[in-house]
């Protein structure tokens, strides 16, 4: 494209000759394309230039280090230092305009002082009965020379009674305005000229005195404000401050200058028009420079004047002031005395140090670059071999710093790389297996369940993680008999899922199966009763809740670790007298909630089941009437905690209590549901499991 353009220019350039040699009137035309195309031309080349720049300087790892060492030490260096220059620099500027405003605030606190003072003393002479003297005035004209441009006007209830002004100057007094608020301390134009003002209104006797003190703010002024200071100029006319309509999107006229004014009523525009300010007064000198980088500080600031006609702000001034670092320096640490040398000297030293320690750190930076790009060099050759397969390269180490910790680091690393891709293997079956776990477990869970005529189940399971270790089943003896089981498994995981599966298959065997008397552990027997004939072995209904959990506690006892245990209820439910037989090992107590609303707890029972050898287990029953639900649970339902605390019982029963009228399945999942909104969007702390039942 940039040669393409070139070439179009340069056709052109030889027509435009050609028109001129023919004097064909077309030729200014075709001198516009030829500057636009050179232009043009002019960028896309500069652009190539600089990408072949670019590409030649920056490949090596070097080169851009340097660049980088460059975008990252210098260029912020020399940011700073412009900032820090530019901020200086303002602030130099506004401590000279301060000084300027904060000697004219100083006149008017003193004109104002003085006007109160004079304002009280004459009232005093009125009520003694005394005439209006200006002799006192006079002679303080004499003795003060601040008080040699004063004019003092006095009015008694609106009549003037005295106006003393500077000797050898005729002067009207000025109008006691209707817009004045004493005590008034303000600069304010009259008559196109400004002044310094102060205003006071006090009480003689049953008439009221108004004073106004007022002082031009002219030539001789600014005189005494430039003394030691520079040059102050005073712009009195040309300034307009209009306020910002919110709704207007153009805030000034085209073609004028404006800065904006925040006041406490709102936002203003300081327009300067479209002439050039023309200076009204200009007093002292710029000051001579001291020393070598003595800048000249050129700085304005603007004055709200207060308009002695209709009261308003519209018309303020400018103060314009020139001088040096040095004049400022010095009024800036005049307070400092023979320390201020000192502190001066302090700060180029700092600015030498920093200067110093920059430079040093630039030559560190370049030269550390050859052993970073060697390390470099070192990696992208062994990432090669390894990006083909080769994890057995490793690089040759000959350093004892980072780099070299890098690239044992990379030797480490590749190692890693081996054992990982054989854990990741070893992992792949172990998940595999844990999926096969999975499934076995989900089959060990009832699929069908036989509910009696008298009484309907419905039993729900989610773990917490792949595997659980809560347990439920629901085992039918025969028509109008059913067992209910629900247990909870110390710990978690696979081996939880391991001990659950165990129980299940004890308590199927138990439940179905003879066993053999002389099996039995000893506390068995107290638990059958010493009133039943026993024969060689018992069948498996024959056998209690009591007797099996005693049965199942010796079997884990003898079988597993001495920490492994778990909580276990069973239960015998007897269609016939509607009774449930049960022995508790440890669980939490299921619940039978009536169908008034009343609640009874399954309690009797023991310890839990594994952790002590030759355990004898109470049994206890309860009548189920129509209506009544059978509720059993573990910790996964109740212990769940958020920022107000654990699900709790309470809430549990509440909930079935609220909603016992709708199928068990539907309780199931209102229970659930509720716990899954307490928990929230953290992770499900335990295995939940529900077993429900209802007598019908």
């Amino acid at each position: 494209m940039a040669f393409f353009v070139l070439g179009l220019d340069i056709l052109l350039f030889a027509l435009q000759k050609l028109a001129v040699l023919l004097r064909i009137s077309s030729g200014e035309t075709l001198g516009g394309w030829v500057s636009f195309l050179a232009f043009v031309c002019f960028v896309l080349f500069s652009w190539l230039l600089f990408r072949w720049l670019r590409n030649q300087l920056l490949w090596r790892l070097r080169n851009r280090l340097i660049v980088t060492y460059v975008f990252i030490g210098v260029i912020p260096v020399v940011l700073l230092v412009t900032l820090a220059g530019t901020a200086f620099y303002l602030f130099a500027g506004q401590f000279a305009t301060f000084i300027v405003t904060s000697g004219l605030n100083s006149d008017l606190k003193s004109l104002g002082a003085a006007n109160s003072a004079i304002a009280h003393e004459l009232a005093a002479s009125f009520q003694r009965g005394g005439p209006a003297d200006s002799s006192a005035l006079e002679g303080l004209r004499k003795s003060d020379q601040a008080w040699a441009d004063r004019q003092i006007c006095v009015w008694m209830d609106s009549k003037l009674v005295l106006n003393s002004v500077p000797p050898g100057v005729t002067s009207e007094p000025p109008r006691w305005p209707s817009f004045v608020k004493p005590p008034l301390r303000d600069v304010v134009r009259d008559h196109d000229r400004l002044f310094l003002r102060a205003a006071d209104t006090v009480q003689a006797g049953g008439a009221k005195l108004n004073m106004l003190s007022s002082e031009p703010l002219d030539q001789h002024l600014l005189e005494n404000l430039a003394v030691n200071l520079g040059e102050i100029t005073l712009y009195a006319k040309g300034l307009t401050l209009r306020k910002v309509d919110q709704q207007s999107t153009k805030a000034t006229p085209e073609g004028d200058s404006s800065v904006r004014v925040r006041k406490p009523d709102g936002q203003y525009v300081l327009d300067t028009g479209k002439e050039p300010l023309v200076p009204t007064f200009s007093a002292g000198t710029v000051p001579p420079a001291q020393r070598t980088g003595d800048r000249l500080v050129t700085f304005a600031t603007s004055l709200f004047v207060v308009n002695w006609e209709s009261g308003d702000m519209n018309s303020p001034a400018a103060v314009s002031v020139q001088t040096r670092l040095s004049v400022l320096y010095d009024r800036l640490f005049a307070a400092l005395g023979e320390f201020a040398p000192a502190i001066e000297f302090a700060l180029v030293a700092m600015v030498i140090v920093f200067a110093v320690i920059e430079l040093f750190a630039l030559m560190i930076g370049v030269g550390l670059t050859r052993t970073i790009t060697r390390a470099v060099a070192n990696l992208y050759h062994a990432t090669q071999r390894v990006n083909r397969g080769d994890f057995s390269h490793r690089i040759a180490v000959k350093s004892k710093d980072q780099l070299a910790a890098l690239e044992t680091s990379f030797n480490s690393m590749t190692e890693s790389l081996q054992k990982l891709l054989a854990e990741q293997k070893e992992k792949q079956r172990l998940e595999s297996e844990l999926a096969i776990a999975q499934e076995v477990q989900a089959q060990l869970f009832p699929k069908e369940i036989s509910q009696l005529e008298s009484l309907e189940v419905h039993g729900f399971c989610r773990p917490a993680r792949t595997v659980s270790g809560d347990y439920y089943d629901f085992l039918t003896l025969n028509s109008h008999r059913l067992t209910l089981a629900v247990g909870d498994i110390s710990g978690k995981g696979i081996s939880a899922a391991l001990l659950m599966a165990t129980i299940h298959s004890a308590v199927r065997a138990y439940s179905l199966e003879s066993i053999p008397v002389q099996s039995m552990p000893a506390a068995v027997g107290a638990v059958v009763g010493s009133g039943m004939m026993l024969g060689s072995s018992l069948t498996g209904p024959e056998v209690s809740p009591g007797a099996l959990l005693s049965l199942l506690n010796h079997q884990l006892y003898e079988s597993t670790p001495s920490e492994k245990y778990a909580t276990l209820f069973l239960g015998i439910y007897d269609g016939e007298s509607r009774t449930i037989t049960y022995s508790n090992g440890g669980h939490l107590p299921p619940i039978i909630i009536g169908e008034n609303g009343g609640i009874r707890r399954l309690e009797a029972g023991g310890t839990v089941v594994g952790l002590f050898d030759n355990m004898a287990y109470d049994e206890g029953s309860a009548q189920l009437k129509a209506g009544d639900i059978f509720l059993a649970y573990s910790d996964g339902v109740t212990e769940p905690e958020n920022d107000f605390g654990e699900f709790g019982e309470q809430r549990l029963i509440e909930l079935v209590r609220e909603n016992q009228h709708l199928s068990l399945v539907r309780i199931s999942e209102i229970v659930t549901a509720a716990v899954d909104d307490w928990i929230g969007a953290n992770e499900q702390p335990d295995d939940i499991t529900l077993v429900l039942a209802r007598a019908r």
